[in-house]
């Protein structure tokens, strides 16, 4: 079994279809085939199901691909840590973060980082928050950043920044005009982020909070991007809760109207799992403990 065996098992895996890999490898369809081939002949395994044209994932193969996204990881490290011996004169930083986090907190440090180190190529995964705590579980990453808190007790965390969550509606909602009480939120529809998600976590804890049931709430809509949502509310008829950080700006343009319920605080996290870090990340996670931007200050 080799690294370019694994990359290619990979590639198919999380597309499930040859061409697709094939592709996205820059490798020819049939030598795609040829090393899924060698590996399933080489221990009698089959780790996908032919049906037509589509390729599936066996049950096998799902248990593989976690081992092999973990050595694949593992190597990368090795690599990475060579090069970046030298004083992070080269090698790479791939920084795994929570949507609120990848959007509006970490560009700015990024730039820093870049500019601090300008040989290092940089680059980010956008996931949610369980998505990440999983990946670090499982030794494919050794540090993510996520909101509120990590889904896996083992996980080491600290607190970066804080964050506040608002219920938002549009300027037409009766919301708008009057407040509510919080036994009276299931009387309107809610468009929330997905279940995985901190944002969706962070409002359903304070739910659980007020004793209220987070499935009595009429949840007309889930999506993945925070701006689709605050796009959806501020064009309709129901409520969400996001970071302040994504809906400030509707609402310094009148866009959206905050609802005066207060959420408790809830904070941007670095968690880190028991894979070690490379140079490159350990620089980075310093530098996100030790400075803050001038409006932290």
């Amino acid at each position: 079994m080799t690294l370019e065996q694994l990359r290619i098992f990979i590639a198919v895996a999380e597309r499930q279809h040859m061409t697709q890999a094939s592709e996205a490898l820059a490798l020819s369809q049939s030598a795609v085939s040829h090393a899924i081939m060698t590996l399933e002949n080489s221990f009698g395994v089959r780790l996908f199901d032919r049906i037509g044209r589509r390729i599936l994932l066996t049950d096998t193969g799902r248990v593989f691909l976690q081992e092999a996204r973990a050595v694949q990881a593992r190597a990368l490290a090795a690599r990475e840590c060579l090069e970046e011996l030298g004083g992070l004169r080269a090698g790479s930083l791939h920084v795994w973060a929570s949507q609120t986090l990848a959007s509006y907190w970490l560009p700015a440090r990024l730039n820093r980082f870049a500019a601090l180190y300008p040989d290092v190529k940089l680059g980010m995964t956008i996931s949610n928050t369980d998505e990440i705590c999983a990946r670090l579980g499982d030794g494919t990453i050794g540090f993510g950043l996520i909101e509120g808190s990590a889904s896996l007790a083992s996980l080491c965390t600290e607190r970066l920044a804080r964050d506040q969550l608002l219920l938002v509606v549009s300027p037409d909602h009766p919301w708008a005009a009057k407040v509510p009480g919080t036994t009276e939120l299931h009387k309107t529809p809610w468009i929330l982020r997905e279940k995985g998600s901190g944002t969706r976590a962070s409002f359903e804890n304070a739910l659980c909070s007020w004793g209220i049931l987070p499935e009595s709430l009429d949840i007309v809509m889930e999506l993945t991007s925070n701006e689709a949502i605050a796009t959806m509310i501020s064009t309709g008829l129901a409520a969400t809760v996001l970071s302040a950080s994504v809906v400030s700006g509707l609402i310094e343009n009148g866009l959206l109207c905050p609802v005066s319920i207060a959420f408790p605080d809830r904070h941007f996290t670095l968690a880190r799992g028991e894979r070690s870090l490379s140079p490159a990340e350990q620089a980075f996670c310093t530098l996100l403990r030790s400075q803050h931007l001038p409006e932290e200050r």
